[in-house]
């Protein structure tokens, strides 16, 4: 049987046991397997929420994550995985790639050697090599040791970038969030469009914003949108764009980017997952790490250029992972927090995802009503559901049928809202780890 054939005939035992978790367990792995990421971390999603503590659904959730390029969200079920008496080699595993992915390679090492102590299936010697694991002691890699690559002092030319785009789309293609957009406008829009006001009153332009809240709530897609509001360079940073295993290349790439941006004004610098290049130094165990850190500092301080004209936009899943340092005045002085959309925003979030799809008469207030706590990623996944079934249906009678507001009820009721989990921790974070007040808006969210 094809793995084709195997995610069918899972997709189709589901239908007739949803709440089978063993099930589902055994679709996230075929759909793994497969590289259908996207569809394994829904299947798994849905699973953990019927077994909360099932831990090798959590290791392949995170699995399923490191495959997207999610490594902030793996990381946080990993690092919960390998505390636990009864860690299985592969949380070992996927700990040191993590690790190795944001730049902490000694540490890499040390969990590595870990997984391989208790299983030795799971040597990897390509991976071994680039750890510089058994290297000789004359290797440019030894356990983890590197040498450095770059002393800070080369020239301020501009490289090439292969990211940078100018944004069609602007704030009407963005459903709902007008407090945000707002905000945005008085940080980034007007210091553009009436120059000479600000200037008045000594205001220079550039800065930065932090958005943060539950995945899915369209923090990258506002990011966008603001450049394309300006006509503006975009520049969409993740972490791997940024890490490397090389001591001193993480520092100079990030250079590099704002060289970039400084001669392509006005630019937007978007930084996904900002929480994995700015974590907090009192919590990293390595000193490439921090220096990093630094260097990002001073790279949004201007220390050796100005950044006027250089907009700064970040997101992240995890503010409270994020250095303090950077909440001060001329770095993030801007911290949103970016809830899921309430009623008007999730039915204006469903006209554009339906926008240019055959539909008749869809009640958008009445999906809205129906589809509370989700984000705007959620949304999108009820729209595809239902776009699935009418295919499914097409394809048997040969007739398309337009979208119906019933067909879109009927798959929101079969899609669990994704945010739940985020604030199931970020309520902790509001209530006991809340200095100055920041994360007031969580509670207020949660009418705590």
């Amino acid at each position: 049987m094809s793995s084709d054939d195997t995610i069918r005939s899972l997709k189709e035992a589901l239908t007739h046991s949803p709440e089978n978790v063993a099930l589902r367990k055994a679709l996230g792995q075929a759909l793994l397997a497969s590289a259908r990421y996207e569809e394994a971390e829904d299947e798994l999603r849905q699973a953990l929420s019927r077994d909360r503590e099932n831990v090798e659904l959590k290791l392949l959730l995170a699995s399923a994550f490191h495959k997207q390029s999610k490594f902030s969200h793996a990381m946080v079920i990993v690092e919960e995985l390998v505390k636990r008496p009864d860690t299985s080699a592969a949380a070992f595993l996927l700990h040191s790639k993590l690790l190795f992915q944001r730049g902490d390679v000694e540490f890499a090492v040390t969990e590595y050697k870990q997984a391989v102590r208790e299983d030795a299936s799971l040597r990897d010697d390509g991976y071994a090599a680039q750890l510089g694991i058994d290297a000789d002691e004359r290797a440019a890699v030894v356990d983890g040791r590197v040498r450095a690559s770059w002393d800070g002092d080369d020239d301020d030319s501009s490289p090439a970038i292969d990211n940078f785009e100018r944004p069609k789309i602007t704030f009407n293609d963005v459903g709902g969030m007008e407090a945000l957009k707002e905000e945005i406008r008085m940080k980034i829009i007007y210091p553009l469009q009436h120059r000479e006001m600000f200037a008045a009153y000594g205001k220079a332009i550039g800065g930065g914003i932090l958005m943060y809240g539950p995945p899915g709530c369209g923090k990258t897609h506002l990011a966008r949108a603001t450049a394309g509001e300006i006509q503006a360079g975009f520049i969409s940073i993740g972490i791997n764009d940024v890490l490397d295993m090389w001591i001193g290349n993480s520092e100079k790439k990030l250079h590099e980017l704002f060289q970039y941006a400084r001669s392509h004004t006005p630019c937007v610098l978007f930084f996904d997952e900002v929480d994995a290049l700015g974590a907090s130094r009192t919590d990293m165990k390595t000193s490439a790490a921090r220096h990093l850190v630094n260097q990002f500092l001073a790279e949004m301080d201007g220390a050796k250029a100005s950044n006027d004209g250089v907009l700064i936009l970040a997101a992240t899943n995890a503010p409270w992972h994020l250095d303090s340092a950077f909440r001060r005045p001329g770095r993030f002085d801007r911290i949103l927090f970016v809830p899921p959309p309430d009623d008007p925003a999730r039915a204006d979030v469903l006209r554009l995802q339906l926008k240019g799809k055959p539909v008749q008469d869809i009640d958008h207030e009445q999906l809205a009503k129906k589809t509370k706590e989700f984000s705007g990623a959620d949304l999108k996944a009820v729209v595809d559901l239902a776009v699935e079934q009418k295919l499914q249906e097409a394809m048997k009678t040969g007739r398309p049928q337009p979208l119906t507001t019933k067909d879109l009820l009927a798959a929101a009721a079969k899609v669990r809202p994704s945010t739940r989990e985020w604030f199931s921790s970020a309520r902790n974070y509001a209530l006991y780890s809340n200095q100055g007040g920041v994360y007031d808006d969580i509670l207020k969210y949660l009418k705590m």
